[in-house]
This record gives C-alpha cells, sequence and structure tokens, in this order.
C-alpha cells in the first residue's frame, strides 16, 4: 500500500526512481507464472492441512471404548488421555515460530503433516499405552505447530484476502472434524471391526496433505513468490516484538482459552447431556453432528464478515448470546428443545474460526502474526485443559448436569467481555510500542 500511495503521489520521478520501477516492471513480468501455480498449491494445501487437524483426535473418541479394552487403560488413563490435546497444543505450539523462522512456515507444515501421517500410521500397532501415547503425541505435535501456522501462511500469502481464506480453511477443519465423528466407526466395521485399522486409515489423509506443501519446501523461491508489503520499520518492529505486552495478545489468548473450553466441554459431554435428558443414544450422537456441522459453513461465513468491520465486537456478541441462550434451554429443557439447543450451540462454537481472523487481523505482518498465534494459542489451550475435567467433577458430586450446565453459561460471560476487548481495532505492535 506504502509503494501504491508513493507512485501515485509523485509527480516527478526521483533519479533513482526509474532504476527502481524497471527492476520492478522485470520483477513483476518473472513472478506471474510462479506466483499463480504457487498460489493453486498453497490454497489446496491449507483445505488439506486443515482436514487433518482433528481427525486424529475425534476418530480416537469415537473408538475410546475399544481402545480402552484392547490396551487395558484405566478409566482414569483414558480421562488423561482426552486430555493430551490441548496439552499438546500448548507446549508444542510455542516452537512454532522459531521452526517457521529457520526453516520457513511451508516446511514447518510439510513436516507437521509427516509426524500427523506418522503418529497416526504407527499408534495402534505399537502394542502398549506408552508406544500409543508416544505415538498420539507426534501426530499431536505436527497438528499443534500447524494450528499455529495457518494464520501465518495465510497472512503472507492472501493479506487482502485474510477473512476468506481463514474461511476456507476453518471450514474444512470443521469438516474434518466432523467427517472424523461420523464415519470412523462404521468405517472399522467395513474393515473388519479392528480398531487398529479403523485409526490408521485416516493417515492416509495426512499422507495426501503432504503432497502440495513438497514443492513450496524444495524451491526456496518459491516462498517469496508472495512478498510482504511491509515497511522495513515493522520489520524490525516485530522482530523484537514483546508480545506480552501487548493487552490485545492477553484478551486473544483468554478469548481463545474460553472457546477452547467450551468446545471440549461439547465434545466430550454434550451427547451424555442429551442422553442424561431422555434422549436415545444415536439421536445424542447426531445432535453432537449437528453442533460440529454448525461449523461448516459459518467458519466461512464469519471470518469473511467480520474482516469487514474495523471492531469485530459485534460478532462475539451475537455468538456468545447463541451460547448463552442454548445453555438456558439445556437447563430448562434439555430434551424438549433439543434441536434448537444443538443448533445455538453450534453457532456459538463458531468462535474458534473468529478467533483466527483476529489474529491475522491484529498484526501488521507474518511474523507478527506468527508470534501472536503462538501466544494466543498455547496460552488458550493451558487454559482450555481444566474445564471438562471441572465439569465432570461438578457432574459426579452434584449428581446432575445442573451445575455444569451453569458453569458453561457462566464462562461464555467473560468469553463475550475478553472477545469484545481482542476485537477493538488495534494492534499488538502499537500497543507495545505505546507501552514500552
Amino acid at each position: 500500500m506504502a509503494s501504491e500511495e508513493t507512485r501515485t503521489m509523485t509527480p516527478t520521478p526521483t533519479p533513482t526512481t526509474p532504476v527502481r520501477t524497471e527492476a520492478a516492471h522485470e520483477a513483476a513480468e518473472k513472478q506471474p507464472p510462479t506466483r499463480a501455480w504457487a498460489t493453486r498449491l498453497v490454497m489446496v494445501g491449507i483445505v488439506l492441512a486443515a482436514l487433518n487437524l482433528r481427525p486424529g483426535i475425534t476418530s480416537l473418541g469415537s473408538l475410546l471404548e475399544e481402545v480402552r479394552d484392547g490396551l487395558g487403560m484405566s478409566g482414569t488413563l483414558a480421562g488423561l488421555l482426552t486430555s493430551v490435546p490441548p496439552l499438546c497444543f500448548a507446549v508444542f505450539g510455542v516452537m512454532a515460530p522459531r521452526l517457521a523462522r529457520r526453516f520457513g512456515p511451508s516446511a514447518v507444515v510439510c513436516a507437521g503433516m509427516v509426524a500427523i501421517a506418522t503418529g497416526l500410521a504407527i499408534r495402534p500397532f505399537l502394542g502398549g499405552t506408552v508406544g500409543f501415547l508416544a505415538a498420539s503425541a507426534l501426530a499431536l505435535m505436527g497438528i499443534a505447530v500447524s494450528n499455529v501456522l495457518m494464520p501465518v501462511i495465510v497472512k503472507r500469502w492472501f493479506p487482502d484476502r485474510v477473512g476468506s481464506m481463514t474461511g476456507l480453511y476453518s471450514m474444512a477443519l470443521a469438516l474434518g472434524t466432523s467427517l472424523a465423528a461420523a464415519v470412523t466407526v462404521p468405517m472399522t466395521d467395513a474393515l473388519g471391526g479392528s480398531w487398529q485399522s479403523g485409526l490408521a486409515v485416516w493417515a492416509a489423509l495426512a499422507v495426501a496433505a503432504v503432497v502440495p506443501w513438497v514443492p513450496l519446501v524444495r524451491d526456496r523461491g518459491v516462498a517469496s513468490a508472495a512478498p510482504e508489503h511491509v515497511s522495513s520499520e515493522v520489520r524490525q518492529e516485530d522482530a523484537g516484538l514483546r508480545i506480552t505486552r501487548s493487552r490485545t495478545a492477553w484478551a486473544l489468548a483468554v478469548f481463545f482459552g474460553l472457546q477452547a473450553t467450551a468446545a471440549y466441554i461439547t465434545m466430550g459431554w454434550m451427547p451424555q447431556i442429551f442422553r442424561d435428558a431422555g434422549v436415545p443414544a444415536g439421536e445424542a450422537g447426531v445432535l453432537l453432528a449437528v453442533i460440529m456441522a454448525m461449523g461448516v459453513p459459518l467458519a466461512f461465513v464469519i471470518p469473511r464478515v467480520a474482516t469487514r468491520l474495523p471492531n469485530q465486537g459485534p460478532v462475539v456478541v451475537v455468538l456468545g448470546a447463541c451460547g448463552l441462550a442454548g445453555y438456558a434451554g439445556l437447563y430448562l429443557a434439555p430434551a424438549g428443545g433439543a434441536w434448537v439447543w444443538a443448533v445455538l450451540l453450534g453457532v456459538s462454537n463458531c468462535a474458534f474460526p473468529l478467533a483466527l481472523t483476529m489474529v491475522g487481523m491484529r498484526a501488521k505482518s507474518s511474523v507478527g502474526v506468527a508470534k501472536l498465534s503462538a501466544f494466543a494459542q498455547s496460552t488458550g489451550y493451558l487454559i482450555s485443559i481444566p474445564g471438562p475435567l471441572l465439569v465432570g467433577v461438578l457432574y459426579q458430586h452434584s449428581g446432575g448436569w445442573g451445575l455444569p450446565i451453569a458453569l458453561m453459561a457462566g464462562l461464555m460471560v467473560p468469553q463475550i467481555v475478553v472477545g469484545i476487548l481482542a476485537g477493538r481495532n488495534r494492534t499488538v505492535e502499537d500497543e507495545v510500542a505505546a507501552a514500552a
């Protein structure tokens, strides 16, 4: 933008201007073919990568009872297993910016897809709980770094289409989540009823996701085919950016953590809430699928709407209001309006693509986005770990779902507050500079 303004506002070229203009024309003549095919590859790679960021988790949830029996896991260990994903996301996500600076974001995402494919392929066949957990951690490490770097790649390659590309990525992620939840069990039955085959088959999808990233890694010149139009001052600013000094970064981290808490509680406990209210088991599973499936169309729409607003607070309020209405319905008439509550909670769960969109909007360059994404996601996932466990404790000690539902509704209030703060039209660079 700055270069366009300079060309428009400068009526008389300086002695050095023709040299730069001629060089720019030569670069422009050479760049489009490479830029075109590379952009298509990145777009395909983003979609395939996003499809792989949740099946390794939701497929395990669908076959958890069979895995427990097959490996001889205790109930406590199986419960701990459900808390491993956010813990790994928090621990490994911190590494992503440093790895991206050294090897490039495309190379790290490619390695992440390889780690997912390897972990999912070997974990059912290692013959013990320790091996299963280690292979799961390998796959989750690949998911964690890719989680963090997806907004970075969107910012770098599609700076003028952050909303639409984040929407496409979020929609693919939601599709992969719901697809794994829906087809893992029938696919396992079709493969002979072996839970090992039912889990390992998802490695094939991760292998496919490796393919579009390989040319981007091998041709280092392609990585610079989409240069960022940011000033040297911004680059220098982001290189030494202390992200923890930004109030917006903290608001985004808490917002990310609270929406992740709601999502993990929903995935882990919502079918049981419906079943205890008298809803048949099969219908309870379908209701969970409805909640997850709402993210497929809305994950594409919400980021596009959010990027057109200077302040994303109104979107945060609408999603939060849907969540509060859904929890109120679960408390008052869980079975009578089950389908309505499922739709409302599905809308509320779309705070995830909104959070990713705000990450891309609250920093000036891909380097700043990398630091903000790593901080917000790692801190957020740490915040989300106690939520599902606390719901289980409250349910066990109270003997009903009144207190857990009250907790879920109560957490929605601070989520709205910090979401409004995170949605303000400002950047973390400006906040850190003002604080300094």
